[in-house]
């Protein structure tokens, strides 16, 4: 497994005007590294976060940040916040019947590609994206004096390709040359490690306004390698301001899932502001539908500890992965707005056993990462001492017979990275071979993540299992997936990027690696019997070729013998299991041994006919 190395060729590209940005759920921030140290970058008012807001207005006006922010009250309609939780995703996974949301959506047929509707507009998250990314393009040019060479774009590390493509999508629509996308995780332990010159292993708690990541490292002589990582692209601050919305409305006599959207709006900005202050007071007032109410912090906490402990899952699973308890390792380092919140930072001192460390501002830190990482593959003064090893996190394969899964990339596996593996046709003069690409720990198809699928047509008619294709499957440095296949003899070859319409969904991302775990042993089993089923009937219709061909080679007794071992293999096949099918399997293959033989000679004998030594 090799490792990254950062630097070459795109050191020689750009000029030193890079950048680092975190595209973040409630803020984003731009950063740029001055003289061998990160520093956010600041807009014209002295702000180095821009709120993720924007307005669109009636006649094609448009405000990014705090303008757009303040237009939400009154103008909710027109305004979209928070929309990195809808990035990749299609309008299903977009909007549930029960939540709370300020929006009114609308899709494509499929319903694969979800639309804000404001009025008789609509906009695709990507595009509102895009919008949040040229401020801060804009903001960095005005700082380093003219047009940006490159970007170092963050992501959560548990975005799927979709949510990756649809982030490198924006940032074009934004005019970046995207250097790189960075998991944020990653992106702050570079900014910590190379800050605090701290050396062990790390876990990042990283818990922003839409999405949660916790993953470990290990910082050595500056090397950063990333050894698990988990989290929930749907977690964050939001589900906080959510809960405390839904709950005063309740009071108010007001149901949250049929609430107006201008309602919901003015109730999550009311329990957003209470929220960050209850951050260093006791007690706080909030108005609700025209209503004072008083929240104190002890509710606060009661009203989102059931949301903070759906961050306990991955957190166990990433530590047992390796092996570890969370006093083992050598510090936890807060990341995201949300950790400023005290339940939080008490909870994650809880899960780990120790206090956790927050020497660098949770809401800059990613921002600063991503400079770091940014000047190491374009800056001025580009360094060669630091390695980032990133990870997978899910598998990746392909389906084969029987609706089994082949994994060929595996969880926590270093990327960049590529494999390959060889695969055959199962039936006679098969001429194409349609692939199923797929994500996921589980070992049968249905329990995982379709992806793609993709054709390779033009195969030379051979018998089955004569050809050998090579399917190759590599994940680049941004986490994006290229698959191709190759027959070894014609060179016949198909390929396909990655690129599905919609995302995970929040509860098939936490399910996927609970049930591997749940159900191993059963999806072994399973796996084995289907496979067996398949060398069964694989067999059986093999006999039934050869004796339409040569059954001139096996006397009546042995013929009958043939066809009630076959019988005896497809009753088995329908109605035993896996033991039964491969000791009939094998007394099938034992039986028709001396008429596979007779028929190999009979082969041999034909070619030869008619051809003298002398000519061979």
């Amino acid at each position: 497994m090799g490792l990254l190395q950062i630097g070459g060729k795109a050191k020689e590209k750009c000029a030193g005007r890079v950048v680092g940005i975190d595209l973040g759920t409630t803020y984003s921030l731009v950063a740029q590294v001055v003289d061998g140290t990160p520093r956010p970058i600041a807009d014209p008012e002295g702000h180095f976060t821009l709120p993720s807001v924007v307005w669109y207005g009636p006649n094609a006006e448009l405000e990014v940040g705090r303008q757009a922010q303040a237009k939400a009250g009154e103008r909710s309609d027109r305004t979209i916040a928070s929309v990195k939780r809808f990035m990749g995703r299609g309008q299903a996974e977009s909007h549930k019947a029960d939540e709370l949301t300020p929006y009114q959506f609308a899709s494509d047929r499929e319903g694969q590609v979800v639309y804000f509707k404001l009025g008789d507009k609509k906009v695709t998250p990507l595009e509102v994206s895009a919008e949040i990314l040229k401020v801060l393009r804009a903001r960095a040019e005005e700082a380093l004096g003219g047009p940006l060479e490159g970007a170092v774009i963050t992501v959560p590390a548990y975005f799927d390709d979709a949510q990756r493509q649809a982030t490198k999508d924006a940032a074009r629509l934004a005019g970046l040359t995207v250097l790189r996308l960075l998991n944020e995780p990653t992106a702050a332990a570079l900014a910590y490690g190379l800050d605090q010159k701290k050396q062990g292993l790390f876990a990042i708690f990283d818990l922003g306004g839409g999405t949660f990541d916790i993953s470990v490292l290990k910082l050595e002589d500056g090397v950063f390698q990333v050894l698990t990582t988990g989290g929930d692209s749907r977690l964050g601050g939001d589900d906080f301001d959510r809960a405390i919305a839904e709950h005063f409305l309740k009071e108010q006599g007001v149901e949250p899932a049929t609430a107006a959207p201008a309602v919901a709006a003015r109730a999550l900005a009311a329990a957003r502001g209470a929220k960050e202050r209850l951050t260093d007071a006791e007690l706080t007032d909030l108005v609700i539908e025209g209503k004072t109410v008083s929240l104190t912090r002890a509710k606060l906490n009661e009203l989102i500890t059931p949301v903070l402990r759906k961050t306990a899952g991955p957190v166990r699973r990433v530590l047992k992965d390796l092996g570890l308890e969370g006093k083992d390792l050598d510090g936890v380092v807060l990341v995201g707005g949300s950790t400023r919140v005290p339940a939080v930072r008490a909870y994650v001192a809880e899960l780990f056993g120790q206090k956790p460390l927050s020497d660098l501002d949770p809401d800059q830190v990613v921002a600063l990462g991503a400079a770091v990482q940014a000047d190491l593959l374009g800056g001025s003064n580009p360094r060669s001492d630091v390695l980032l090893l990133d990870v997978l996190p899910l598998s990746l394969g392909l389906e084969t017979m029987g609706g089994v899964v082949e994994k060929i990339l595996h969880r926590n596996q270093t990327i960049p990275a590529v494999a390959q593996q060889e695969f055959t046709t199962y039936a006679d003069r098969q001429t194409g071979m349609d692939f199923h690409v797929v994500q996921g720990e589980r070992e049968l198809v249905a329990d995982c993540r379709s992806l793609a699928r993709f054709k390779l047509s033009g195969l030379p008619p051979m018998g089955a299992g004569m050809a050998r294709i090579m399917v190759t499957l590599a994940v680049d440095a941004d986490g994006i997936l290229d698959v191709s296949a190759e027959e070894g003899t014609t060179g016949t070859r198909a390929s396909v990027q990655v690129k599905p319409s919609y995302g995970l969904d929040d509860e098939t991302v936490e399910k996927m690696l609970l049930e591997s775990f749940e159900h191993a042993q059963d999806d072994v089993d399973q796996r084995l019997l289907i496979e067996a089923q398949v060398e069964g009937r694989r067999i059986a219709a093999a006999l039934d070729r050869a004796l339409a061909e040569d059954g001139v080679l096996v006397s009546d007794a042995e013929r009958a013998s043939l066809l009630k071992a076959q019988a005896a293999l497809l009753e088995a096949v329908a109605n035993k299991g896996t033991a039964v099918i491969l000791e009939r399997t094998k007394q099938l293959d034992e039986l028709s041994a001396e008429f596979a033989v007779r028929r190999m000679n009979r082969s041999i004998t034909q070619a030869l006919e008619g051809r003298s030594a002398e000519g061979m």
